[in-house]
């Protein structure tokens, strides 16, 4: 570290160990960086490729030749585990649930409506062939009450068959069945090409600024460290305890003000407590929101799969037609009742008989797609970084306390200074 923090190395030997050094730090990168933009940010491959090894080699000759720019890049190790690092996480697991939630729930719906297109085709074609059987049973029927009325040599004063009108094509319901389940099928598909469109360029922007203001936050960092005396120096640090030590004036650190703070120490103040809290209660109403969505790929396939058992398992409905007619005639009944004589009656003929049909809802030639289960290493990958997360919330403080002790070791004749002026103000604040 002494090495790589140097300003210019001393000998040849330093000079090596620190391209040495350089060119690790720019291999690891340059793979994470790969890994980033093409596995989390969807470019292609050889886009990823040719924008990872241009990276690397930028970033190898500035590390190596430019002393604050390797400050700079030191300080974004522990800038990522701040609320810059967490807005990258965060977008690389809203692309993660986006990408691999949200077509398995649109997946899901569309087993639904085929479902459902199912149970409409085959039952309109079910009834359409029941319209079949009243037809064949009502032209029995009219057959025989046509032959009841042959069978009377008297003034025949009507056709005894019904007049049943029928709807034999039965096209045109199928096409526009199919209209509409195009059309469904189109409007899911626009709105999942626009969600993960969005989604995607969204993200994209979202990780170049970030990564932008990783390097801005770092920089502006350096740049105030380096100019303001007062900025970011409240720390008890080695250098000002040997100041003090050396003019006997170890009195002063005994007891420490409030807002004086010992970066070795664990122990947080007040403030950096209630920052974190409300952090992590962010944190918590984005996770809310993901888990949400996870529950709404759960959801979507449980129903999807009841559908498609449930409509497998539909039974055959039997549909029974009786008819029973009967057909008699009295002669002249109204004078044999008023003068109480036997009457009789004729029975011209009878007529019952039974159709069956059945109502069919689903049917093995059905394209049901099966449904999607739900990835579980989704769930398992958002909820590791999301441990990561709450990690960072409560270590941004250490992190903050890290940069600091970075630009210092970089920078060790201007953290004298620094002490320098802290030694002075306690002095003064003693004094009053």
């Amino acid at each position: 570290w002494s090495v790589y923090s140097k300003p210019v190395p001393a000998n040849s030997r330093e000079l090596w160990t620190l391209f040495l050094q350089c060119s690790c730090v720019t291999v690891v990168i340059g793979g994470l960086f790969y890994n980033w933009m093409f596995a989390s940010l969807e470019y292609s491959w050889h886009l990823s490729i040719a924008m990872a090894i241009s990276f690397s080699l930028l970033l190898l000759l500035t590390l190596f030749l430019v002393h604050p720019a390797r400050c700079v890049f030191s300080m974004i190790m522990p800038t990522l585990g701040t609320k810059q690092g967490r807005k990258l996480l965060l977008s690389t697991c809203i692309m993660i649930v986006v990408v691999n939630v949200t077509p398995n729930i649109i997946n899901n719906i569309k087993t639904i409506l085929q479902v459902i297109k199912c149970i409409c085709k085959n039952s309109s074609e079910s009834l359409l062939n029941s319209t079949a059987l009243l037809e064949t049973a009502s032209w029995e029927f009219g057959d025989a009450i046509q032959e009841n009325v042959d069978s009377i040599n008297i003034h025949r004063p009507m056709n005894g068959h019904f007049k049943f009108s029928l709807l034999h094509n039965s096209s045109l319901i199928y096409q526009r069945m199919h209209l509409a389940g195009e059309k469904i099928g189109r409007d899911f598909l626009a709105v999942e090409v626009l969600v993960k469109d969005s989604v995607r360029i969204g993200n994209k922007l979202v990780a170049g600024f970030s990564m932008l203001y990783l390097c801005f936050e770092s920089t502006w960092y350096l740049k105030n460290y380096l100019t303001n005396l007062r900025f970011d120096n409240f720390y008890i640090t080695q250098k000002l305890k040997r100041l003090a030590m050396d003019r006997k004036a170890a009195h002063l650190l005994v007891g420490p003000p409030k807002n004086l703070i010992r970066p070795t120490g664990l122990k947080l103040s007040r403030e950096e407590v209630m920052l974190c809290l409300v952090q992590a209660m962010l944190l918590t109403v984005t996770l809310m929101l993901m888990l949400v969505v996870v529950v709404m790929d759960h959801f979507a396939f449980s129903v999807a799969d009841t559908a498609v058992t449930k409509a497998a398992q539909f039974s055959v409905v039997p549909v029974a037609l009786s008819i029973k007619y009967s057909a008699k005639i009295r002669i002249l009944p109204f004078f044999l009742q008023l003068f109480r004589l036997p009457h009789e009656e004729s029975s011209l003929q009878d007529f019952e008989r039974n159709y069956h049909h059945y109502l069919i809802f689903s049917s093995a030639h059905c394209g049901i797609s099966p449904p999607t289960p739900p990835n579980s290493s989704v769930l398992l990958v958002v909820g590791l970084l999301f441990c990561i997360l709450y990690a960072t919330v409560f270590l941004e403080t250490y992190a903050h306390r890290l940069r600091r002790r970075i630009a210092g070791s970089f920078f060790q004749s201007w953290e004298e200074k620094r002490a320098l002026y802290l030694y002075k103000k306690l002095s003064k604040k003693h004094k009053e």
